[in-house]
């Protein structure tokens, strides 16, 4: 199976079916290095909803990129990791705990076959279900979190346990995350209590404000970051809302004060040495996203890069 992606010199973009940068659709696992996986799910959203619609919207906003990424020295990022879009998980709709078990299922089939797992949330409450995932594999994992929200709530709404505010720490709970290895980059904004950031640092999290990230300046922080995970199995979670809502409107909880487009972008493409074995881009709601489709075009942009790093590695 060839498992480069549609030449869009050749076919123009808006002929066939519509998968992530018009990667060929996985027909078998044999020969991948990595999938796409869609992860359908706004089950744990606390307020807007609509992230089921994101897989989809950020494929089609996906074929405007193209497979050499010049930030990383000019690769082709398909001649180096072979990719394809495995289609969506199956979801259990207004059933969460049933949902993430869904997600497990397909998340674990990738990472078992040796595949990076890549997926497109979905509210923030499917991270979990990867995470359990990926660990069954690689054991626990060093968590990368751009987000303007720690989401290590205890419970939300009647002491629910599972939402899209409470991941974070299930997954220490169940030891499934190295907290002292793993990092929160991006919180800002009003509190629901005063220990809604030191809740985070209480589990063992490193935790940089937006504040503090612009204190800091991006190239610092990148190479922060790679220190901060010392090489050990990583997860990296991106929850559009980490980008401030001038740039990124189709969120699910926006924040106002984040950083824009370009330096979002800046400082993903200054990550180098993670040892990256899963991520995911998360909290889309397309409704919110009109006219333009900006918010997903940012999305599949920040998943193109990711994808360019587990290449570069």
């Amino acid at each position: 199976m060839s498992v480069l992606p549609t030449d869009s010199l050749a076919t123009p973009r808006f002929c066939g079916v519509p998968t992530f940068m018009r990667l060929p659709q996985a027909t078998s696992l044999e020969g991948l290095d990595a999938a796409i996986i869609g992860l359908p799910s706004d089950s744990g959203a606390p307020f807007r909803t609509g992230a089921r619609f994101a897989p989809n919207a950020v494929r089609a906003m996906s074929i405007m990129l193209r497979p050499i990424n010049p930030y990383r020295g000019g690769i082709n990022v398909f001649e180096r990791l072979r990719v394809a879009d495995a289609g969506d998980a199956a979801v259990v709709p207004g059933y969460l705990e049933e949902t993430l078990a869904q997600i497990e299922t397909a998340v674990r089939a990738l990472a078992q076959a040796g595949l990076t797992p890549f997926g497109i949330g979905g509210d923030h409450s499917v991270t979990l279900a990867e995470l359990r995932a990926v660990a069954a594999t690689h054991g626990p994992l060093a968590l990368i979190q751009f987000d303007s929200h720690s989401d290590t709530w205890d419970s939300y709404f009647a002491g629910k346990k599972y939402s899209a505010g409470t991941p974070f720490r299930r997954g220490v709970e169940e030891g499934i995350i190295d907290p002292s290895h793993s990092i929160q980059i991006g919180m800002r904004g009003s509190l629901f209590a005063p220990d809604d950031v030191s809740q985070s640092l209480d589990l063992g999290y490193e935790v940089v404000t937006t504040d503090a990230m612009f204190e800091m300046g991006l190239p610092a922080l990148a190479q922060h970051i790679a220190a901060r995970t010392a090489g050990r199995p990583a997860f990296l979670t991106f929850d559009l809302d980490f980008v401030d809502p001038a740039a990124a409107p189709g969120v699910q909880t926006p924040e106002s004060g984040g950083p824009n487009a370009r330096e979002t972008l800046a400082l993903l493409r200054a990550l180098k040495d993670i040892n990256l074995v899963g991520a995911d881009v998360v909290e889309l709601s397309p409704g919110f996203d009109q006219p333009a489709q900006i918010t997903a075009l940012l999305a599949a942009t920040v998943m193109a890069e990711l994808i360019a790093l587990r290449a570069d590695r």
